[in-house]
């Protein structure tokens, strides 16, 4: 009963003083969230760095030359393997470093040359996926420190109800709610958009491992056909 007509009593003001409600910015309601909104700031900067520097290596490597196997089957079957590995350093790729893999091992047997190139795959993979562990953990941490910031809030809240027995200032009340609140927003306002960075990384990482396969069976294919 108490906490329903603290609750009346905050409605009654905030509709007797609406003109400090429309005053309210976003920085006067983030200081509103308390010390939390301290970590959960933090962590959207490092996110929206992760992203963004993730999104241009990767893009960069996703754009593939076309015309790149052709050439290499050109110069493969024309025996200018030295021409091939430079043709593969000027671009500087995942593929390319895949095929450079396989053009070193010419000479030796063909599984020896296809579990090379496996092994280059996979450390150009892992590469690109340097630091998505750390945006995922953001995208899962945010929405738990919004989630703390409730907890304490309403804590706060009824901290203060309970010492001030039946006299609760509504204003005191008003400041745990506001913490619960903000903090929970925050929270899911970083939260969610690191979550789908992570995945729109993710399927531009799975489009660049597909272009490797394909590439790989036909750098293969080229060795097995006869000269």
């Amino acid at each position: 009963m108490i906490l329903l007509q603290v609750l009346a009593d905050t409605t009654k003001l905030v509709q007797t003083q609406p003109q400090q409600y429309d005053k309210l910015n976003l920085f006067d309601l983030a200081l509103k969230g308390g010390w939390l909104m301290i970590p959960i700031a933090a962590l959207a900067v490092i996110a929206a760095y992760l992203f963004l520097e993730r999104f241009i290596v990767i893009k960069k490597y996703a754009n593939i030359d076309k015309n790149f196997m052709n050439k290499i089957r050109d110069l493969v079957k024309g025996g200018n393997i030295e021409g091939a590995k430079a043709l593969c350093m000027a671009s500087d790729t995942p593929i390319s470093k895949m095929i450079e893999k396989g053009l070193s091992r010419i000479g030796n047997p063909l599984k020896d040359i296809a579990a090379s190139i496996e092994n280059q795959a996979n450390l150009e993979i892992s590469k690109l996926e340097k630091r998505l562990p750390a945006l995922a953990t953001i995208a899962g941490a945010e929405p738990m420190l919004g989630f703390l910031g409730t907890v304490t809030g309403m804590i706060k809240a009824f901290y203060a109800i309970s010492k001030a027995s039946s006299n609760v200032d509504p204003g005191v009340l008003a400041g745990g709610i506001y913490e619960a609140m903000v903090t929970t927003a925050a929270g899911l306002m970083v939260g969610i958009p690191a979550l789908i960075a992570y995945n729109y990384l993710a399927a531009l990482i799975k489009k660049v491992v597909f272009n490797m396969e394909a590439t790989s069976v036909e750098f293969m294919d080229l060795l097995h056909e006869p000269v």
